[in-house]
């Protein structure tokens, strides 16, 4: 068992692709965490597939290194605020954090929305300025827009003076000042070790420990993670698990497996004292924010107050025509006892029932949603989603809407045109700094009004604009944003898609389907040049006359069809479609795929 006094607990906090996971890969490496000669993948600590497709890290996750006779127990953290629900909650397990920022974009709003989380909880801060080895290295402006941050965040003296480390997390070395020569993360460690305090806690007192995280495994069940605040925790141990925010709930349980943090594994022990990250299994009954508790002595811990969603969308059995005919699990009920298990490790969810088959999902953003979509999709599900709409709430009796500080790095060339795109939606522009050859603009937007636009940008700004959001406050509402200006063509009837169809309908718009494809009538086929939806038939094939032989004429050229992704699906969608979610396709489609049904609807939504 390590002393309390030799134990740091510490989460990395970044904006997206600021080398976070890189750098924990090099702590790892000279943590002596791997064997000589043993094979390492990059980027270890995001373990999932979706991670690593996209580059992003979704879930926070423990390892720890050891540094001379110190153990550091690691929380790599999401740098995407929507994933925000993650963050909040696992700072409640570490005494400290590295800001990690890049020495070329300097701190962005999701750096921002978690600092200030840490500085709330009075966690020491150590500043690593990473990728000082990019030509466009900016470290002495970086450093000057990080004090300015700690500034207007309201840090303490002591966090305003937090040690600063220079780094390039791929070359694996760190340094003291930005000019000196780094030979490994021997700085990097020494500050921890030096800086971040041991963790506190009365190794004789009773049992407490917070669960922050869980993590399930079908062999043992649910599996929860946290900080031993108080006592030593044992295996085969009874213990009581208790709600602050529910006193009366109080269940027995007991302690099965205990298990440490030893690099990329979990070892089993016998026992943990005060200060330890610890994982435990064999109770049913655990859930983020419970606390683990002596039975004799059941004193619950207060748990950080997650933020509250801000976009929800519908998730629905699918009736389609072509309902059930590629996923695995298609019920309601299947449905139902999915989105519940998610909600056992994702605290910033919340899920409503509607009626029998329809759920009401509810997350921090459109790419939080997205993902669990798309983790859903991959597991074999079947189901249809409508379009996002924001939540808002009533403050001193008016309706307000959540706002987004939007931050925008573009060309000179391109800004015009996104400061003119960001005011149709309804946007403030607050802020307009030069970076270089470029411009970054800061905007307050209402979060509908992002809705859609991230496509908009890119073609905008030519693929080099990089933006990103984070909620800042609720606002009255801001009035009506136009989203979509062009309508969809719809197929008239049900059947496959020929040459002949399509090469007569593409002039009406964009098309999304090559030919051969099964289509059913109400599915959405393309985008209309018109702002109207129209009715098409993309199934049509040429007739056989005497006069002639169906393929003499010339060969029908068709223009490549534009193929949506799941979040591409999301943005385009407007309020009577929604998107039908299978194993292998995305089809978007009407709610109401009678073509006569849909005019009388339409007709009467306009009288």
């Amino acid at each position: 068992m390590v002393q309390q006094e030799n134990i740091r607990n510490i989460a990395i906090i970044a904006h997206v692709d600021h080398g976070k996971t890189t750098l924990v890969d090099e702590m790892l490496k000279q943590g002596g965490i791997y064997r000589e000669h043993q094979a390492v993948v990059d980027r270890v600590m995001d373990s999932g597939d979706l991670e690593r497709e996209r580059g992003i890290t979704i879930l926070a996750k423990n390892t720890s290194v050891y540094y001379k006779k110190t153990k550091i127990n690691i929380v790599d953290t999401p740098g995407h605020a929507d994933f925000g629900g993650e963050v909040e909650r696992i700072l409640k397990m570490v005494n400290g954090v590295l800001l990690l920022v890049d020495a070329a974009e300097g701190p962005m709003p999701q750096t921002r929305f978690v600092l200030q989380k840490a500085l709330e909880l009075g966690h020491k801060v150590i500043v690593v300025i990473n990728k000082i080895d990019r030509l466009d290295a900016r470290l002495d402006e970086v450093t000057n827009e990080i004090l300015e941050l700690l500034l207007d965040l309201d840090a303490t003296e002591e966090q305003f003076e937090s040690p600063t480390i220079f780094c390039s997390a791929r070359q694996g070395v760190a340094s003291y000042g930005p000019t000196d020569v780094g030979f490994d993360l021997s700085p990097l460690f020494e500050t921890i070790v030096r800086y971040i305090p041991a963790p506190e806690g009365d190794k004789e007192g009773p049992l407490q420990v917070l669960v922050s995280s869980i993590d399930y495994n079908e062999y043992v069940g649910r599996i929860g993670i946290g900080r031993v605040e108080r006592g030593v925790i044992r295996q085969n141990q009874e213990v009581a698990i208790c709600d602050y925010h529910n006193p009366e709930h109080m269940e027995k349980g007991k302690v099965v497996a205990l298990y440490e943090f030893d690099g990329l594994n979990r070892k089993p022990i016998t026992e943990a004292s005060a200060g330890e990250i610890v994982a435990f299994s064999g109770m049913n009954d655990l859930t983020i924010g419970r606390t683990i508790c002596a039975p004799e002595t059941p004193d619950p811990l207060p748990f950080v107050k997650i933020s509250d969603p801000t976009i929800e969308m519908t998730f629905s059995v699918n009736d389609s025509p072509f309902a059930g005919r590629e996923g695995k699990y298609v019920t309601s009920r299947n449905l139902r006892d999915r989105l519940e298990r998610e909600l056992l490790k994702d605290v910033s969810l919340r899920v409503t029932e509607q009626g029998t088959d329809a759920f009401n999902v509810a997350g921090r953003g459109e790419m939080h949603l997205s993902i669990l979509i798309e983790t859903m999709r991959r597991e074999g599900y079947e189901f249809q989603v409508s379009t996002p709409r924001v939540l808002t709430k009533v403050i001193d009796g008016k309706t307000c809407e959540p706002i987004e500080r939007m931050l925008a790095d573009v060309p000179e060339s391109y800004m015009g045109a996104v400061i003119e795109k960001i005011g149709q939606r309804k946007g403030d522009l607050i802020s307009m700094t030069p970076v270089g050859s470029r411009y970054r603009l800061e905007f307050l937007v209402p979060s509908r009004g992002l809705f859609g636009y991230r496509n908009e940008f890119l073609t905008d700004t030519r693929g080099e604009g990089i933006m990103s959001s984070v909620l800042e406050t609720y606002a009255p509402l801001k009035g009506e944003i136009a989203r979509r200006k062009c309508g969809s063509l719809i197929a008239f009837e049900n059947g496959d898609t020929t040459a002949y169809g399509l090469g007569g309908v593409q002039d009406r718009g964009t098309l999304f389907l090559n030919p051969g494809v099964s289509v059913y009538a109400g599915m959405i086929v393309g985008a209309c040049n018109r702002n109207e939806d129209m009715a098409v038939n993309v199934c049509k094939k040429k007739q056989l006359t005497n006069m002639r032989a169906s393929g003499s004429d010339e060969a029908i050229r068709l223009a490549p069809p534009r193929v949506f992704s799941l979040e591409q699906c999301l943005e385009y969608l407007s309020d009577d479609e929604l998107l039908e979610v299978t194993p292998t396709s995305l089809r978007m489609r009407k709610r109401i795929l009678d073509h006569s049904l849909r005019m009388r609807e339409t007709m009467k939504n306009r009288t």
